[in-house]
């Protein structure tokens, strides 16, 4: 029997995120998440049903996992499981497309640990505790910024020394990739077009944002580089700041390097304008009169704005523009004050009946007619991982 499932792990630094999907048909046989790992509060949720005992690192919390799939009939040791897919956030320039890991690609990924802090460490753990649970399995990581490397040169370099840039990596990488690629995809596929015809520009719009600029099925530019800091306002991170600013606050406001990447990272965006990074919670106290909430949305849209008229100009031709992500798909009033007043310069624009439904379907929400369609995409990481990691492996 021809082996068709894969498991998907997003391994975070005290979480694992999971899906076992079959990819005869792209449908989901298990969901679930274990979270707070390494604390006596730790929580598994599989499903309808949740665990809670403490869990004390990631190879406690995959063992955990392989029971609750057990307990399912869909154990880890089943002869059906193809492959296990892992969300890498960071690949750097080497890692262009999804890779079987061996000992040296792991080792690549360490490497670039100084330039995803944050997540590539807990990208490994998760991999090398799948590793030694399945080591006869195919273990693939899919990266964040595969689908970024593409951009041209003009695109990807900072305007700083070249020599200290390559000696440091420092270019800009982008990230959300899977949800680029998946939802730009989709977009082609609703406007009845091949994806090498087709330009869009997508708004990956959740509590981490970024915009991407795809010319036939290929990243010009993204708004995110070196880290996910850069670009849009985001929930809690600031976007695009003038680098002097941290200068600024060394000097003057006596902060270290650790409380600057505090600040922008963790007590920026919209949290920081208003005191909430919930967008639905800023649209509630917009409309209530909250000047501070009206503010941060009007920052948030505006930033918005300029990449939309930037990735314009970047692509010369748009056939559409893509909302996705939790506040892409759900917040209308965002994707609205997004294009208004864009019709006549631009070709954007929203029909309002169309742009209030609610739907888990990609939609068109132009008028029809429209010059450039305007459209809301659910994004799909998960299966986006699992279809790269199963086209890889699924035939060998």
């Amino acid at each position: 029997m021809t082996a068709t499932r894969v498991l998907v792990l997003n391994s975070g630094s005290s979480s694992v995120k999971y899906q076992l999907l079959d990819m005869r048909n792209g449908s989901r046989l298990a969901v679930g998440l274990v979270e707070r790992i390494g604390e006596q509060s730790s929580r598994l949720v599989h499903g309808e049903r949740v665990r809670t005992e403490p869990i004390a690192d990631h190879e406690a919390a995959l063992k955990a996992v392989s029971e609750e799939l057990a307990q399912d009939g869909l154990g880890l040791d089943s002869h059906e499981l193809a492959a296990v897919g892992h969300r890498v956030v960071h690949g750097g320039i080497r890692f262009t497309e999804p890779t079987v890991i061996d000992d040296d690609v792991l080792a690549e990924i360490e490497r670039l640990v100084p330039v995803a802090p944050l997540h590539n460490p807990a990208n490994i753990m998760g991999i090398r505790v799948a590793r030694a649970m399945r080591p006869d399995l195919p273990q693939v990581a899919v990266f964040d910024t595969a689908f970024h490397t593409t951009m041209p040169e003009h695109a990807a370099r900072y305007a700083i020394d070249v020599e200290t840039a390559d000696a440091h990596r420092v270019r800009r990488y982008g990230f959300h990739g899977t949800s680029h690629a998946y939802v730009s995809r989709r977009a082609a596929a609703l406007l009845g077009r091949d994806p090498r015809e087709v330009n869009v520009i997508v708004l990956h719009l959740g509590n981490g944002a970024s915009a991407s600029a795809v010319a036939g099925g290929r990243c010009v530019d993204t708004s995110m580089g070196l880290t996910p800091l850069e670009g849009l306002v985001m929930g809690t991170r600031s976007g695009d700041l003038d680098p002097a600013v941290i200068f600024h606050l060394t000097r003057v406001a006596g902060m270290s390097v650790d409380e600057i990447d505090t600040l922008l990272n963790k007590r920026s965006g919209l949290l920081g304008l208003c005191g909430d990074n919930d967008m639905r919670e800023i649209i509630r106290r917009t409309e209530a009169g909250d000047a501070a909430a009206r503010l941060a949305f009007e920052i948030y849209v505006h930033r918005l704005r300029k990449y939309i008229g930037a990735y314009t100009a970047v692509l010369g031709r748009v056939d559409a523009v893509v909302f996705t992500a939790g506040v892409g798909e759900n917040a209308a009033p965002v994707r609205e004050a997004a294009v208004a007043g864009l019709t006549e310069a631009l070709g954007l624009s929203v029909d309002p009946e169309l742009n209030a439904v609610r739907s888990s379907s990609p939609r068109l929400i132009s008028p029809d007619g429209a010059r450039v369609a305007v459209a809301v995409v659910p994004t799909d990481e998960e299966l986006e991982i699992a279809t790269q990691t199963y086209a890889l492996v699924g035939k060998k």
